[in-house]
């Protein structure tokens, strides 16, 4: 686990210590760009880079330009549609490509 310095920490000595993480959507469509040039080719195994998915913020990093980067856990989804997804874990997500979540709110 990344500890930045806007890691929230959360438990006891007795149980033991894990960072209070905030729920959010990853824009994976924001976060890995394509290449304008290069020729769209669709491939059934690869993995789903649209959309949004699931995720979850433990810290904050500042840039020296200071844009804020997130210390986030996700996971992204095969296009073949498979359960199986690539999980992800304290990956450096840039501030725009991220929202908050609100799980208290019925699907």
């Amino acid at each position: 686990m990344i500890n930045s310095p806007y890691t929230r920490m959360i438990g006891d000595d007795l149980h033991g210590w894990h960072a209070r993480v905030t729920p959010a959507w990853v824009r994976l469509d924001a976060l890995y760009l394509r290449n304008p040039n290069t020729p769209i080719r669709t491939v059934g195994d690869g993995l789903d880079l649209s959309g949004e998915v699931r995720g979850h913020v433990s810290g904050w990093w500042r840039t020296v330009k200071g844009d804020w980067l997130g210390v986030v856990n996700f996971a992204v989804p095969y296009a073949d549609g498979r359960r199986d997804r690539l999980e992800l874990q304290d990956q450096l997500v840039p501030g725009y490509a991220l929202r908050k979540r609100d799980d208290s709110r019925p699907h």
